[in-house]
Formats: C-alpha cells, structure tokens, sequence
C-alpha cells in the first residue's frame, strides 16, 4: 500500500476558510435549538449505540495486514517480497486474542472441566485461541472417564484424610488389603522437559486404566510451569514423602518389581497383605529396551495388588499400555482413534502458568498473530550423534525445497516493488542462533517467485540445555507452545520437545532423519510421519515369559514403527 494514500488528511489550522465556516456552524447549534431536532438526534444516536456494542460477544478476526516491512523479534526486520524493507518498525496492534479465531470452544469438546476459576490459570480456557480445532473427535467415553477420575482424585488427593492414613499405612511398612479405596501411582522427573510432559501423559494412562491416584513430584526447577489440571484439588506429591529417595530410584534398585521378582521377594500369587509396602517400576529406558515383566497381565495384576506405586521414566511409554491385553478394551473405548492419545490427554494436562503464558500470548501477538501462515522448524543436536552445523543447515534447505514448505527464493534484479499481500511467519526453536540467522539472510536479500512476504523469528537462543535451569524450563515450555500454534512443522529426529509440540497442534510433522551412525550426512532430507502420536524410543520385548521376539508393528493393526526411530513402536490410524 502507498503510505501517502494511507495517510488520513490533516485538519486545516485557525483561521482558514473550513476553519471559519466551522465556528459559524458551532455557533448556530450553540444558539437555541428546536426541540424536534434534539429528539430526532437523541434517536438517532441511540440506534447507533445499540447497532455498536449490542451483540457482539466474541472478538471479530482482524484484517491480516499486508506490510511490506514486517517486524522481527528484537526489532529487526526479515522480510521477502517485490520491494527492499524499510527501516520503520511498524509496531504491534494491541489484541486481546489472536488476529484468526480458529475456535471459541473453551472446554475442547467436554475435554476441560468448567469447575475452575478461569483468571487462576488463563491459558487453560484461552489456549485454543490460538490453535486450529482438534481433527480429532473427543471419545464421550474418555469424557466420562475424566470427570470420574476427577472426582476420585478430589476424594483421595493430598489433604485429605483418606490421603493421610494411606502415607501412615506407608510409613508402618505395611501395604493395604485387598481392594483399598484408594491407590496411587507417584512420578518422578528423568531427562528434560519434554521427556517429562512425555511420561507424565503416559503415567497419567495407566494410573486412569489401573484405578490410581496420580501424584507428580516436582523439583525446584519445574516449579511454576503447570497448572494444577484437576479441578478442587492438587496433583503435586506434598513435602515429607516418607519414599522415592530420587538417589536411589535406578535400575538396580532392590524395591523395583523387576529386581522384588527376580529375587524372590514376591511371587504371582503373593497377597497383597504379605507384599512390601511399595513397589517402584522402572520404565527407563536399558540398552534401549524397557524394563521386562511389566507390560504383562500376569504382572498387571500383581502390580495392581500394592496400594502405592513409585514411577520414573524417560520414555513415551503409552504404546505399551496398548500392547497389554487387559488394557485392550478399555482403551478401544477411551480412544477410538489412537493417534489422538497424547493430543487429548497433553491438552487435558498440560496447562502453562499465567508467567508462562505471559510469555506465549505476548510474543504471539506480537509477530504471529496477523500472518496467513506460520511454519516451525525446531532442530535439535544431540551429544551421541552430533551433526555438523553446515550439513545441518543443508538438510534442512533441502526438506525445505523437497517440501516445497516455503516459497522459492527469486532475483532481486526481478524485484517489481509488489508482492500479492500474503504473509507466512517462519518459527524457529533451537538451541543455536545460526539457522535461524541463514534462514533470515536467505528471505531479507531475496523476494520470492510468489510475492508472498517471508518473516522469520526466534524466541530465543540457550545455547545448551539446562535441565536444572527453572528459567530455561520456562522458556522451553513457552516455545513448546508457539511451535504448536504453526500449520507446519519440520523437526529433529528423536526430539521429544517436537513430539510435544506437534503432538498439542495435532498435525502430522516433517521429520528431519538422523544420518546412519557411520554417515554425517542424511541421504534423505525428512520425511512426512504417519501419525501424531510421539514415538515410543525403547519398546519392550513382547511374548512376556516365553521372551520372544515379536514384531509388534505386524501383528498390531495400529502400531507401525516411526520413522525417525527405526525399533521404535508409535501408533497410528490406518
């Protein structure tokens, strides 16, 4: 747009001829007037007030603007189309609520529970907001299943009495009789963010299929991330916890299930009055498999035999739960399609605190909100196959081209000025600031073939993971987030923190391979995965007892393996 014809026309100073023409006029309606003439205004201008405020209950989506600079994150522009960028900033209208209203419906089909005050925790009913509807139905089933276990947890969570003498039947040493009234499940961290949002969704699973209080232990640096997801009450593992030494919750650990039946310290058909106080099951990942003996009936039911149950894991464990026959049913049920398990059950639990919405809502509104289409790219590098910045970036480029996920670069010697009004945000969430400084030189020197405006941003650049850092946590859970808000999305292989964020938007990303152990470069770009559903990394061995090794993804309808995870097990919908 022509910035002159934008301009409005300024009011001519004292003394001009419109100016003078105006004091007349003002003089006039300042003299007497005649009553029918006061009536007719006073109509007219309640009809207008009426026509203005009466109504309207949901905030209209605004224009999506068209500029031909658009700002970038610390004030700097990035910016492809027909002409250079100007050097103006063109600042962020204040919006209350994303530009494009996808959805109104706050409680996600019945999947939130209305019992809470909405201003305690304002992404839980604002969140969707800022998303696409879910492309998958909600499960009444799973509703049903929700408010129950949300009632069950009111009744036996933390301050109440039935909670105080199950820690004092703890504390004697003694576990419950058979059919306690309640019964928990308590997790503990492992790895990062990601992993952690990842098992805690998965515990979350067993304890609704096992009749289990979930209680979560969360350490200094995961404070003030969440908020509390059940309504009148609390999930978090309250101080003086008499077990879960997290020193001593390992493998080897002489009170893990595993090592009680190896041992002999507890048989099948022991009675739960005979059996420890508690057991602790290890679901960590051990040479890439996990733990035996877990995701058997036989052993279900022995486990379900013991009123307290400590739980740490690294891993998406939830596929495990589906391969276990007793469990079959009930989570047909629960979850008719089951690629949706961790996108419902992510978006039930998993709530951002007002700080940390804070930081969502306003770096959305400021760069995201107004743009026709926003692309993710969060590439991760880990220790154990480390890959090279340049052949990094190169994979990348090439999924980018292959794709065909942004438009192609054109000459800046065709440049015409022009360019067709429509807008696409680039996200980039990674540790390191170079793609995002290659990707940005890429679109601010070049136009596109298409005209169509290129903005790339990034919130921030740690540099390294700082697993114990409450302020790096923060920022990853914020950028999970904003990454979920993107139509498209492009990420590293194995990266739990993309199968959270993908997971939440509910679409199917663009997974960036590994290169093979003896290669440093990937012969394939990426590819598209099957599913939304996070990859389960360390499947277990299946055939229980008889310890065969069965190809689950055959003889499983709904399993295949995942793309980026050769033996890794994921579900799916065919």
């Amino acid at each position: 747009m022509d910035m002159k014809r934008a301009r409005s026309p300024r009011a001519p100073a004292d003394g001009d001829g419109e100016g003078d023409k105006r004091k007349a006029a003002g003089a006039r309606w300042g003299g007497a007037v005649r009553p029918k003439m006061v009536l007719v205004g006073f109509l007219v201008t309640l009809a207008l007030l009426a026509f203005t405020f009466g109504g309207r209950s949901t905030p209209l989506p605004s224009t999506p603007s068209s500029p031909s600079s658009v700002p970038e994150a610390g004030g700097r522009h990035v910016v492809a189309g027909g002409e250079t960028p100007k050097k103006t900033v063109i600042p962020p209208k204040n919006v209350s609520a994303p530009a494009t209203v996808p959805s109104q419906d706050k409680l996600l089909g019945g999947l939130l529970s209305a019992a809470f005050e909405e201003s305690t925790c304002q992404s839980r009913y604002k969140s969707s907001l800022y998303r696409k509807p879910s492309p998958f139905p909600l499960s009444p089933y799973l509703v049903k299943k929700l408010r129950k276990y949300e009632a069950y947890h009111k009744k036996c969570g933390p301050g109440t009495q039935r909670y105080r003498n199950a820690v004092e039947q703890l504390q004697a040493g003694r576990n419950a009789d058979d059919g306690p009234e309640c019964k928990y499940v308590v997790w503990f961290p492992c790895n990062g963010l990601g992993n952690r949002m990842l098992t805690i969704a998965s515990t979350f699973l067993y304890a609704l299929l096992s009749g289990r209080v979930m209680l979560v232990n969360v350490p200094r640096e995961q404070e003030g991330l969440f908020c509390e997801p059940f309504p009148a009450t609390s999930w978090v593992l309250p101080g003086g916890f008499p077990e879960g030494n997290p020193m001593k919750l390992n493998v080897g650990a002489p009170e893990s299930y595993v090592n009680m039946l190896r041992n002999g310290v507890i048989r099948h058909d022991t009675p739960a009055a005979s059996l420890p106080a508690h057991v602790y099951l290890h679901v960590e990942q051990t040479r890439l498999r996990l733990s035996d003996n877990i995701f058997c009936d036989d052993d279900q039911k022995l486990l379900g035999k013991f009123g307290w149950m400590i739980l740490k894991s690294d891993s998406y464990f939830a596929p495990a739960l589906f391969l276990t026959p007793m469990y079959e049913r009930e989570l047909a049920r629960m979850f008719p399609e089951k690629e949706a398990v961790f996108h419902h059950l992510g978006r039930y639990l998993f709530h951002p605190t007002n700080k940390v919405w804070g930081i969502v809502r306003r770096y959305y509104e400021a760069y995201l909100a107004r743009v026709d289409e926003k692309i993710g790219f969060q590439i991760r590098i880990f220790p154990e196959k480390p890959v090279k910045f340049e052949n990094m970036y190169d994979q990348l480029t090439r999924c980018i081209r292959e794709q065909r996920l942004l438009p192609e670069l054109g000459s800046p010697a065709n440049a015409t000025g022009e360019h067709d009004g429509k807008v696409k945000a680039v996200l980039i969430a990674s540790l390191y600031s170079g793609y995002y400084d290659k990707i940005r030189g890429l679109y601010y020197e070049n136009p596109t073939k298409t005209g169509e405006v290129v903005a790339v941003y990034q919130p921030s650049h740690e540099e390294k993971q700082e697993y114990a850092s409450n302020e790096h946590n923060q920022k990853a859970l914020a950028e999970i987030y904003l990454l979920s808000y993107c139509d498209k999305i492009a990420m590293s292989a194995w990266s739990t923190f993309g199968y959270v964020a993908y997971g939440f938007a509910g679409v199917k990303p663009w997974i960036l391979l590994r290169p093979d152990w003896d290669k440093e470069v990937s012969q394939v770009a990426c590819v598209r995965s099957t599913s939304v559903e996070p990859c389960l990394h360390s499947p277990p061995i299946l055939g229980c007892r008889a310890k065969k090794e069965v190809d689950v993804a055959r003889v499983k309808p709904y399993v295949r393996h995942c793309e980026d995870v050769g033996f890794g097990l994921k579900l799916f919908d065919s």
